[in-house]
């Protein structure tokens, strides 16, 4: 087992991860901008190192300075957390050259899955479901040619980014050059690589998510799959598991899909591979995730599991002791609210000091947050500040817990989205487990449940 692991994260992640350490016994150390001097993965930590001012361009992003870090503590691994460095397979690979473990996958496995084109050619070989697409296109001719054969309408994806970004839906050929066009400049823009390529667009789809889980000794698990639909402008809002449109006999059939495509490219580690699933329940593929996910909190809420601790094991090269499982059972019912620091009607992010902080607890309650009663919330990052997770026996008692639980969070001195949670589960589609991922704009712009 490692001695000392280095976080290269900040916020409630680089927290999780150092809670997972202490566990094992193993000691920490904090990485830090000049503006999370105070934060709480600084204060906790065994040792912490200040690696540049605010911009993540020159701090959390910059590579020869994490590493500096890593080296001079003799940290004989790094934890990258999620965003950030997390999927940069260089960065994986310069750790390695360095002698440093990069707790992840290896850098062959993140090319083979992290671009979006390479990933979809390697879903169609071991036959993952896949939506209509094209390759990378070349130019607007190419992409009418493309999108002409799939049928409109349909969605240009960057091919090396996510979140959003580089995204655009083109429902008549008229729209397309402009379209094409805006999303090879963000994906240039947003991820320095301007590879475009398109998908059939779903109209009302659900986001379905599919946790593995692989070692080093040929052990693969899938821990079955979160509802990540209630989205805002692509961004994930509420998370759950299990999602509420899954049979037993789809999770079972994806789940040894996913096996064999995972066996057969030498992954390890965590990962996530994420679907569409359209209106007649089909699923299709999108991506995969080569990382811990933000939601993973309720694949653990479920399973019992802490994958965060698993994660470093199997880095450190530990032969996992799991059931051996085909698809996991659950127990029980997980939902997971992101609180972020942003205004409830324009969604503007909202930085500033918190001047009280009083987190929910009780029975089945978790809090995941890296702020408290004091902090200044930064202009510079991600704005969100907790996540708040509930586990329960039934989806509806779970629904009824989370509830409870937003009306006991107090957040003082900034503005959250605590309220748009609330409406969020009082609607009728997320009621009834029949969310989509337009759920929230509809709701928001007024219109009623279909």
């Amino acid at each position: 087992m490692f001695k000392k692991i280095l976080i290269a994260n900040r916020g409630e992640i680089a927290l999780r991860i150092l809670r997972a350490c202490r566990e094992l016994g193993i000691k920490t150390v904090a990485v830090h901008s000049e503006v999370d001097a105070r934060a709480l993965h600084v204060r906790f930590a065994d040792e912490a190192v200040c690696i540049g001012p605010a911009p993540s361009a020159k701090s959390y992003l910059h590579i020869p300075a994490i590493i500096s870090a890593a080296e001079i503590t003799a940290a004989d691994a790094i934890h990258p957390g999620y965003g950030f460095l997390s999927e940069n397979a260089e960065f994986a690979r310069l750790c390695g050259k360095c002698g440093i473990t990069f707790i992840g996958p290896t850098p062959e496995a993140m090319r083979a899955w992290g671009d979006k084109v390479t990933a979809r050619a390697n879903a169609a070989r071991f036959g993952i479901p896949l939506l209509a697409g094209s390759e990378v296109l070349e130019d607007g001719a190419h992409a009418l040619r493309e999108a002409t054969r799939v049928g409109f309408p349909v969605i240009l994806k960057a091919s090396g980014g996510g979140g959003g970004r580089g995204m655009r839906i083109v429902r008549a050929p008229e729209e397309l050059d402009a379209a094409f066009a805006s999303a090879k400049h963000e994906a240039e823009t947003g991820f320095k690589n301007p590879d475009v390529y398109l998908e059939k667009y779903v109209e009302r789809p659900r986001h379905i998510e599919f946790q593995v889980l692989a070692d080093h000794h040929g052990g693969i698990w899938t821990l079955g799959e979160r509802e990540c639909s209630l989205q805002r402008r692509h961004q994930k809002v509420m998370e759950e598991a299990p999602s509420p449109a899954m049979t037993a006999e789809k999770r079972q059939a994806m789940a040894e899909v996913i096996r064999h495509a995972m066996k057969e490219t030498n992954y390890t580690s965590l990962g996530t591979l994420e679907f569409i699933m359209d209106e007649k329940g089909d699923l299709s593929f999108l991506e995969v995730n080569t990382r811990v996910q933000v939601e993973h909190t309720v694949t653990e809420m479920v399973t019992g599991l802490d994958l965060v601790a698993l994660q470093i094991r199997v880095a450190a090269g530990e032969k996992l002791d799991l059931p051996d499982t085909r698809p996991w059972s659950f127990r029980g019912h997980a939902i997971e609210c992101r609180i972020n620091a942003e205004d409830p009607v324009t969604f503007a992010p909202w930085p500033g000091l918190i001047t009280e902080y009083s987190p929910p607890g009780g029975a089945g309650v978790r809090v995941d947050s890296g702020v408290y009663g004091g902090w200044r919330v930064p202009p510079n990052y991600d704005s969100l500040l907790a996540k708040l997770i509930v586990h329960a026996p039934t989806r509806a008692d779970a629904i009824l817990r989370m509830r409870r639980a937003l009306d006991e969070f107090i957040v003082g001195g900034i503005r959250t989205n605590i309220d748009l949670h609330k409406r969020l589960l009082a609607d009728e589609e997320v009621i009834a487990g029949k969310m989509t991922t337009h759920t929230i704009e509809r709701m928001l712009h007024g219109k009623p449940a279909h």
